[in-house]
């Protein structure tokens, strides 16, 4: 019980990590064509992500075998019963990677005009749906004895629609400090100007998402059992207060403060959520929980000991490639011949 429990979090962390950290090459595609006025300007913000995107999507990968890995049952109900909107990300993925490699391959203004909305597309598409999945997961599933009973357009309901958004603003938000920290110039200066927009909007957001969490899930059930649990989304709030105040003055810091709400803001939906992976919203007998649909505990045990072993060697090689590419990306850095662009 307690390496499902064990399980469970780091299940929940590995998501919120991958949120953390794809979310703001995601919200930075999102933004490009609209920040970037020029060829050159739409270079540098995804130059900014060249050497980062495909690593943060390491963690996609990590989440999803781990949760192959510990919670097989779950896996597969869960690929079984969302295989649409999974197929649809997944397109979305391979559109994107595609994307970012295809767009610096001509010269055409036509060409690259197409590639800068399939990325800006297909940067909105995976987390608008990864939102909608996990806002159904949040509120519960139409589960009987005899699975999941529902269609995809069950899951496009107002609490899933609703944390669709919230993914989306908050990506967007986290994406636009990246442009602000991780790139020089005019670049820079209209992600700032963003701000004063985009914080209240996402605060707006979030309280309204917390407000029709407690009147449509069950998940501040364990809140009220555990009242610790409430500094997820305090400081889930403190970060986005916190970018508010402080981007003006050090945009890494007001970086470090989105990190921590997105962080935490996922982690206040798994908290929630706990021992149920798939709730049931017809009756708690149904649900798939850590506990019913968990491998053998050797099976979960060896899974501890390689995750205690790789898991570090891989933050240590992210933030390896992180303090190589600190510096922002100057508008002669797309110019250079040396340099390879997108």
């Amino acid at each position: 019980m307690m390496l499902q429990t064990l399980w469970f979090v780091l299940w929940g962390l590995l998501w919120a990590v991958y949120f953390m950290l794809d979310g703001f090459d995601f919200g930075a595609g999102m933004l490009h064509p609209f920040i970037g006025k020029t060829d050159m300007e739409r270079r540098q913000i995804i130059n900014s992500l060249g050497p980062v995107w495909d690593g943060n999507e390491v963690w996609l990968v990590t989440a999803g075998g781990a949760t192959f890995a510990a919670f097989p049952t779950t896996y597969a109900y869960m690929f079984s019963w969302f295989y649409t909107p999974l197929l649809i990300i997944l397109f979305g993925l391979i559109i994107r990677g595609v994307s970012f490699e295809f767009r610096g391959k001509a010269e055409s203004d036509k060409w690259k005009k197409t590639w800068d909305f399939l990325i800006s597309l297909s940067s909105f598409v995976p987390p608008f749906l990864f939102g909608v999945a996990f806002g159904n997961i949040f509120q519960g599933l139409l589960l009987d004895g005899y699975g999941y009973f529902g269609t995809t357009f069950d899951l496009l309901n107002p609490y899933g629609l609703l944390t669709g958004a919230v993914f989306v603003v908050f990506f967007i938000t986290h994406g636009a400090l990246w442009i602000g920290l991780k790139t020089d110039g005019r670049v820079s200066e209209r992600a700032v100007s963003l701000m004063p927009y985009l914080v209240p909007l996402l605060a707006f957001a979030v309280v309204m998402f917390l407000i029709a969490t407690f009147f449509s899930t069950p998940l501040f059930g364990n809140f009220f059992k555990m009242p610790i649990l409430f500094l997820l989304p305090a400081v889930c709030a403190l970060g986005i207060v916190y970018v508010y105040f402080i981007y003006k003055k050090s945009l890494f810091q007001a970086f470090l403060a989105s990190c921590a709400a997105v962080l935490t803001f996922i982690f206040t939906g798994v908290a929630g959520l706990y021992p149920n992976l798939l709730p049931s919203k017809i009756n708690p007998m149904y649900s798939i929980t850590a506990f019913n649909s968990s491998s053998s505990d050797y099976t979960l045990m060896i899974m501890t000991v390689v995750v205690l072993i790789f898991i570090p060697i891989v933050i240590a090689y992210q933030i390896w490639t992180y303090y190589i590419f600190r510096h922002p990306v100057k508008p002669e850095d797309v110019t250079d011949p040396d340099v390879e662009t997108y």
